[in-house]
């Protein structure tokens, strides 16, 4: 695996080394000992997969409050996603800044989202399905999220919104004078 900095602390892009042959191909998509070289969190509990029907279709911005912060591990099998995180620490250098990645079947690579950051994706095609790995269990109670058209944060969104859930279109504006979430 090649692991790249972002522009934001702490986040990773990861590619896999593809390794052919006559059979096809095999690439190792997580290694415990590789991760850990890069200070990257390895205790993932819980799979969770998304599978979206329509281009245009945005899920999240969503995190968990402490204490059940989450890293994830973000890949896309099927289809093309923009996926994108802003950083919510408010000790982070690069605090409530965001950076989009583009993430398919084709280029297989991997998001490492960091404790602490808001994630969220837009569907680039129809069908699209997305498997993540998280260190931490769903826990309802401690859900948030920003809304994805906060004007602080910006976001270019590639597609006009298809869909999207209530909850997700209602998420609250960031409100610079709130008590930090991290």
């Amino acid at each position: 695996m090649i692991f790249h900095e972002t522009t934001l602390k702490d986040a990773r892009l990861i590619e896999v080394e593809p390794r052919g042959d006559e059979r096809g191909m095999f690439a190792r998509t997580f290694c415990r000992q590789a991760f850990e070289a890069h200070g990257l969190l390895t205790d993932f509990v819980q799979q969770n997969m998304s599978v979206s029907a329509q281009a245009g279709t945005i899920r999240g911005m969503h995190y968990q409050r402490p204490p059940f912060t989450e890293a994830k591990l973000v890949r896309c099998v099927r289809g093309r996603i923009l996926d994108v995180i802003v950083d919510m620490r408010s000790g982070s250098p690069t605090y409530l800044r965001h950076e989009g990645f583009e993430l398919s079947a084709d280029n297989r690579r991997q998001l490492y989202v960091p404790p602490g950051f808001a994630h969220s994706f837009q569907t680039l095609v129809d069908d699209i399905e997305v498997s993540y790995l998280v260190t931490a269990p769903y826990t309802p109670d401690a859900e948030g999220g920003v809304r994805y058209s906060d004007p602080l944060l910006a976001i270019s969104w590639p597609l006009p919104v298809a869909t999207i859930s209530d909850k997700d279109a209602n998420w609250p504006l960031i409100d610079r004078s709130a008590e930090p979430i991290f």
